[in-house]
């Protein structure tokens, strides 16, 4: 009989999670303390824009017409013990304000909330993001508190998810990581992935503080990388180079490779900012701070990339952006997705109304998300809206429809032809053959 599983937590991660393990087969309960988000999943609507994850919800949550009815939902971490044989724990870990270190309060309190209703041998996993360290100190905490004792065991199964594409890493992750430290754990781990490891994904069994690494380490890599080609954009722009070329040239080195090699303006998001900032507070923790101490550097390169588009913003508009008005395509962190924690995008349009401008944002996903974050800017319904009377339009999140723009059309709206690509995914050419002046930070001949 297959285990019966529990997702804690229901925002990015646990609802893709949880829809993800009624997908593959399995009865979930999933658990959340806000009552309007219960009251949304239950409805099939998700508290987040993720592509393709409503219609995998809506296949499977109890009560809605044609559902296998494999998905349900509760408040209470007594049902949630009382059904679940494996428990994933989903919450946020977010940035401690203030400081570099991870709040772990989220998670503390779901172990603390859950463990004292296990009286029967279970499983607890962790997914969230967490300080290496965190997972013993958590098995210590669940065996203490729960009544089932060493039946009660902990695990740590980090996520790999990428926003715009979490429905497919989770039902197709590109590997798995376990840390355990008993077989039982591994064996229950196994039985939940059957369905990708059968598909060839690789299984990796690890101890707990090296699965709690890989996540970061991934993510610190990643980091590194986004940084370094715009550490390189930030050459050219002094050198006369066109860093576009210069990474497709890197590129084909198979050592280095294309991906996450496009200069812009930076990353941003739940995740890589946070989880730099919480390793390198963890090393320091730790005794090892020189251990990433780049990780600064990394975190300072990516920060600029914000003031540099500023910069060129205003160097475009003559020096001064008081009275300017500005039209902003994006506000997002990244396509396919409506999150804008840490947007770079909203981030330079907030800058740009602070310096005098007059900033009018437009996001196919992120607008409901984006007015909550800065009320005081001014948002259209469409980029040709967005740009009516515009000295300047900036490209700051690369939305498929804002590449397939006709710069012709949009031309006859705005005041002045002005394009300032954050993303180095327009075309140049383009862009000048309808009369606008082009430009991107690294690219300053293009």
């Amino acid at each position: 009989m297959s285990p019966k599983i529990t997702v804690i937590g229901l925002g990015y991660l646990g609802a893709t999670h949880a829809a993800a393990m009624a997908e593959l087969g399995f009865e979930v309960l999933g658990l959340d303390i806000v009552p309007e988000k219960i009251e949304l999943l239950t409805r099939g609507e998700t508290p987040i824009y993720e592509p393709g994850l409503e219609d995998m919800l809506r296949r499977h949550v109890a009560g809605l017409p044609g559902s296998t009815g494999r998905l349900s939902f509760t408040t209470s971490y007594a049902a949630v013990a009382e059904f679940g044989d494996i428990h994933f724990i989903c919450v946020n870990t977010p940035q401690k304000p203030g400081e570099y270190a991870c709040d772990m309060s989220y998670v503390d309190s779901a172990v603390d909330s859950l463990a004292p209703h296990l009286t029967r041998p279970s499983l607890v996993v962790g997914k969230s993001t967490v300080p290496v360290g965190s997972a013993a100190r958590l098995a210590r905490r669940v065996a203490e508190l729960a009544p089932a004792g060493d039946a009660a065991e902990l695990a740590w199964n980090p996520e790999f998810l990428r926003e715009g594409f979490a429905v497919d890493d989770t039902l197709h992750p590109d590997r798995i990581v376990a840390g355990v430290t008993g077989e039982r754990a591994e064996v229950l781990l196994r039985e939940v992935y059957a369905g990708p490891l059968g598909d060839g994904t690789p299984f990796i069994v690890t101890d707990l503080p090296t699965a709690e690494l890989v996540k970061t380490a991934a993510n610190a890599f990643l980091s590194t990388k986004i940084s370094f080609i715009n550490a390189m954009a930030e050459i050219c722009e002094t050198a006369g180079g066109d860093v576009v070329k210069l990474a497709e040239a890197l590129g084909h080195d198979d050592r280095i490779g294309k991906k996450f090699l496009r200069a812009g303006i930076g990353f941003g998001g739940g995740c890589l900012p946070k989880d730099i900032r919480a390793f390198m507070a963890r090393a320091g923790e730790l005794g090892a701070p020189e251990a990433v101490a780049f990780l600064r550097e990394i975190d300072s390169i990516n920060m600029r990339r914000r003031v540099y588009m500023v910069d060129l913003t205003r160097e475009t508009l003559g020096g001064s952006l008081l009275g300017k008005r500005v039209a902003v395509l994006g506000a997002a962190f990244k396509p396919d997705s409506d999150d804008v924690r840490d947007s770079p995008a909203l981030n330079i349009a907030g800058q740009l109304h602070l310096q005098g401008a007059e900033v009018t944002v437009h996001d196919p996903k992120a607008m409901e998300n984006a007015r909550r974050v800065f009320p005081t800017l001014r948002y259209a319904d469409s980029p040709t809206e967005a740009a009516q009377g515009a000295h300047a339009v900036l490209h700051l999140t690369e939305w498929r429809e804002f590449r397939e723009l006709d710069p012709a059309a949009l031309g006859e709206v705005v005041g002045e032809r002005h394009i300032l690509d954050g993303r180095n995914t327009l075309d140049p050419a383009l862009w000048r053959k309808a009369g606008w002046t082009y430009r991107a930070l690294g690219r300053p001949t293009a």
